[in-house]
């Protein structure tokens, strides 16, 4: 069990640094930093060897160069014992660094946020930290590396005992950092080819990645998947996206559920006061009012029973007024960017009910998706994305949408999009009155949001009718002709178009294309 004499510290997150090395310094431990690490252990009073002065060489370009050094890497790499690497050691008068302390530049944060430059994204990109974390990880027989805030107290805890680590917790911090090298690696590889279409004048990459790498770091494991015999766990940076505030821990479904939620609200951000209800990733209830509540009671009317056990989510923070309403039912979980006080403590009380904060819009972690299809494969697509504006339709008939119907097409379109295929919704300009999901054919979808509006005591009279993709018949739309909608909003592109037009055109409808298909499987 090599002794820990001489540690190696850089870290870009400072979390719990400073009792940590304090921890090693009272065992002895030198301490080796420099920059910003250096100056915040230095002002909590530890005594700092500067590592320029360490290996006898100046930080240079503007901080590019300062780690990568033979006198860093060779400290970290040499075999203890080999006789030919203590021949080395000792003609170049290198010293052995026990324990290395890195963790990386925020590269995946960067590249998250609003509008970054690609200069920024560039010099987000650590070099050195990778390094000699892998330098380190290589050879963790000697060396132990740490490069998690949460190691350290397992880290402090061994060296205050026994002045060492366990060879068993070194391999274990050493697979962790492979995993975190690799993992930063594919954020770099995922993410530059975006930044530099963006810097050639092109919206999105021109290509798919040549090779898709994948690597999430472990958040959890979890109670069970889809179904209590399946087991599984929550992988990647979900907490700098959704915080839990209260209630039980998350459950596989839960987390499809609550994603599906706040990517359906990010539709709705900067717009009025807006609640969707969710069940099974599908909208079944949207509402707007003036008042969060209003907008609960319109979303509620849609579907006063799919609700039970849903999930709820708003696009502003949930106010106590609204908060009372949703309590009278059951709910999984909440999903808002904040919880007014007197709304927080009243759902407390419901120790079932799972409490989310949207710190931020989980579709803008990457303009990309993958998804597993067996065998070790995975489809990738570009997310989407792509907004629509009033100027972006195509008027197809003969009388044109009046202004209280554009705007319960755009209403509808938003929520369509987030509705598994093949997909229905029946709008006015601030709710859903009818939803089919997940039909296999379109006219089926048709008929069961007109049964489901009708369930819940809802006239459709006057409504739009909103199409995810094109009617392939004329069938599904006469259907909402017959249920009451006056005009209709589709991508277009059938073979039967023009039987489509006419149809509507002899109910007198008000039809626009889209030319933007929604598919969601």
């Amino acid at each position: 069990m090599p002794t820990i004499q001489r540690a190696l510290l850089s870290v870009f997150d400072k979390t719990g640094l400073v009792p940590f090395a304090q921890a090693l310094a009272a065992k002895g431990v030198e301490l080796l930093s420099t920059g910003g690490t250096a100056r915040a252990l230095r002002e909590a009073g530890l005594k700092i060897i500067e590592l320029g002065d360490f290996t006898g060489f100046p930080e240079m370009l503007d901080g590019r160069v300062k780690t990568l050094h033979p006198r860093v890497h060779g400290g970290l790499l040499y075999i203890r014992g080999n006789a030919e690497h203590e021949a080395a050691v000792a003609k170049h008068n290198l010293q052995p660094i026990d324990l290395v302390v890195v963790n990386l530049y925020p590269f995946e944060a960067t590249v998250a946020k609003p509008g970054v430059a690609l200069a920024e994204v560039i010099e987000n990109i650590d070099i050195g930290g990778p390094a000699m974390l892998r330098s380190a990880a290589k050879n963790h027989e000697f060396v132990t590396v740490v490069t998690d805030p949460a190691d350290y107290a397992e880290v402090a805890a061994q060296i205050t005992a026994t002045g060492a680590t366990t060879l068993a917790l070194r391999r274990r911090l050493a697979a962790k950092v492979y995993a975190r090298t690799a993992g930063y690696d594919a954020a770099i590889a995922a993410q530059l080819p975006r930044f530099f279409a963006a810097a050639e004048g092109q919206s999105a990459p021109a290509k798919a990645p040549p090779a898709l790498e994948l690597s999430a770091p472990l958040v959890q494991t979890l109670r069970y998947g889809e179904n209590p015999h399946q087991a599984a766990a929550l992988y990647g940076r979900f907490g700098e996206y959704f915080q839990q505030l209260h209630g039980k821990e998350l459950s596989y479904n839960n987390i499809l559920d609550l994603t599906a939620a706040a990517a359906l609200l990010a539709e709705f951000t900067g717009d009025p006061p807006t609640l969707a209800i969710l069940k099974h990733t599908n909208p079944c209830g949207v509402g707007q009012g003036a008042t969060l509540r209003e907008a609960w009671d319109k979303a509620f009317a849609t579907d006063r029973q799919a609700p039970f056990g849903g999930i709820i989510a708003v696009n502003r923070a949930l106010d106590a007024a609204c908060a009372e309403a949703i309590a009278e039912i059951f709910s999984e979980v909440i999903v808002a960017p904040d919880f007014e006080p007197d709304a927080l403590a009243m759902l407390q009380k419901k120790k079932n009910l799972r409490l989310m904060r949207l710190r931020r819009d989980p579709r803008q972690a990457a303009t990309w998706e993958a998804r597993s299809v067996g065998a070790d494969s995975f489809l990738w697509q570009e997310r989407d994305l792509r907004p629509l504006a009033a100027g972006d339709l195509k008027i197809v008939t003969r009388r044109a949408p009046s202004e209280p119907e554009l705007r319960a097409m755009l209403f509808g379109w938003r929520v369509v999009k987030h509705v598994k295929s093949n997909a229905i919704v029946y709008a006015t300009t601030d709710r859903t009155l009818g939803v089919g999901a997940g039909q296999m054919s379109r006219v089926d979808a048709s008929r069961i949001a007109v049964w489901k509006a009708g369930e819940a005591g809802l006239s459709l009279q006057g409504s739009v009718v909103c199409s995810d993709a094109f009617f392939p018949f004329a069938d599904g739309l006469v259907a909402a002709a017959t249920a009451g909608a006056t005009a209709a909003i589709q991508p277009g592109g059938s073979m039967r178009d023009a039987e489509v037009i006419a149809a509507a055109d002899e109910r007198g409808m008000a039809m626009t294309f889209t030319g933007l298909r929604h598919f969601r499987h």
